[in-house]
């Protein structure tokens, strides 16, 4: 064997390993890890419910606001207790009346400098010990705020994200098959150590650990890792529940992911994700595996693909891997024409994956911007 078909097996090998660790590997040593090492939480005390602040970063959300604002007041949780701050970041439609007529405690009407610079702004504001944040769009169950505060009886925690399910009546999405396997991860990241990453629909951190981030970070990403850094746990409650209408086709999916990467990427390169400074190994490694790997799929499926497209004829194993691969992209570009669901789950693995890959050309060629739009159909 040469020198050159030997670099060949190794990349085809390495980029094909890690392909199945990331989406399989990762999860299943998870399971082995938590089994092997319990973490015990203190139990909530029932009676010691703590002032909350529910910040709602609102844009153009006249349609919705009134809608989100009387959930959040429905809510049981003492109203002595609760405060509703609406966050209007630029004033474009009827956003902000609506939001003081549906009963929000406080609504800023700010100059548009994007969501996390209207959340930094409304944090100064908040009167609560804790800080929880939701989407415009986002409904929360009666107990999600009860459930979503309990863990801060832990001195230790810092960062609290709940469960949100992604519902829809019709269209080809297949986020909510991705996004229950994502929820699976991150309990067994929080029952292990920290959650590597949160949600917009419903999250909250002690008003004394919130990080102000550069404005085209978003919390997401950046506050777990960052909380960790800073000697703080970051965990998942499952009880705590939202949910949040699904964009609509593969393809809006697509343009949603790209976006949401494009804000992901300067995390992960210049906003000190990659730094080993604050965390322990065990945290580095889930770092490395469940954000950096991930979020290197669309790369590590090239190499694969054209190493093993290189190494035809040299085994069977080869040929196997260029039909495979072969066959999923098929799949994808047959669900277009064919909706049944395997094609789609396969269209939406091959563009999400892309998309990774797409928001990093983005902020490379163009940057960043600060602001955002509501994503196309899930209001």
């Amino acid at each position: 064997m040469s020198a050159a078909v030997t670099v060949l097996v190794v990349i085809f090998w390495v980029s094909a390993a890690l392909l199945v660790y990331v989406q399989v590997g990762y999860g299943a040593l998870l399971a082995v890890l938590v089994r092997l090492r319990r973490r015990v939480m203190p139990a909530p005390d029932p009676g010691a419910l703590p002032a909350v602040s529910v910040i709602v970063p609102a844009y153009a959300e006249e349609m919705v606001i009134a809608g989100r604002v009387a959930n959040l007041r429905a809510l049981d949780y003492p109203p002595e207790l609760l405060e509703v701050i609406v966050a209007c970041d630029g004033l474009v439609d009827a956003t902000a009346e609506r939001a003081r007529a549906a009963g929000a405690d406080v609504v800023l009407e700010l100059p548009r400098g994007g969501k996390i610079r209207a959340q930094d702004t409304a944090v100064e504001r908040a009167r609560g010990e804790i800080v929880a944040f939701s989407d415009a769009n986002a409904l929360w169950e009666p107990d999600a705020l009860r459930r979503l505060v309990s863990p801060f009886a832990n001195p230790r925690v810092g960062y609290v994200c709940g469960d949100v399910r992604f519902v829809s009546e019709s269209g080809t999405n297949q986020e909510g098959l991705y996004w229950r396997y994502e929820m699976a991860l991150r309990a067994l990241e929080s029952r292990l150590r920290s959650v590597t990453g949160g949600n917009g629909a419903i999250y909250a951190t002690r008003k004394e650990s919130y990080v102000v981030v550069d404005p085209i970070m978003g919390h997401d990403l950046s506050f777990p890792f960052n909380m960790v850094k800073r000697g703080w746990l970051a965990v998942y409650e499952p009880g705590a529940r939202a949910s949040e209408k699904m964009v609509p086709t593969i393809e809006g999916e697509f343009a949603r992911k790209r976006r949401m990467m494009s804000h992901a990427w300067p995390i992960v390169l210049r906003g000190g994700m990659l730094s080993p400074r604050g965390y322990d190994p065990l945290y580095a490694f889930m770092i490395v595996s469940h954000r950096v790997l991930r979020y290197a799929t669309p790369f590590l499926h090239v190499l694969a693909l054209a190493t093993s497209i290189a190494l035809l004829g040299d085994g069977w194993i080869y040929a196997a891997a260029v039909a495979i691969q072969a066959a999923i992209l098929l799949a994808a570009l047959a669900a277009g024409v064919i909706p049944a669901r395997p094609l789609l789950i396969a269209r939406y693995y091959v563009l999400t994956t892309a998309s990774l890959a797409a928001g990093l050309w983005d902020w490379l060629r163009w940057g960043t911007p600060a602001v955002w739009e509501p994503a196309e159909g899930t209001r």
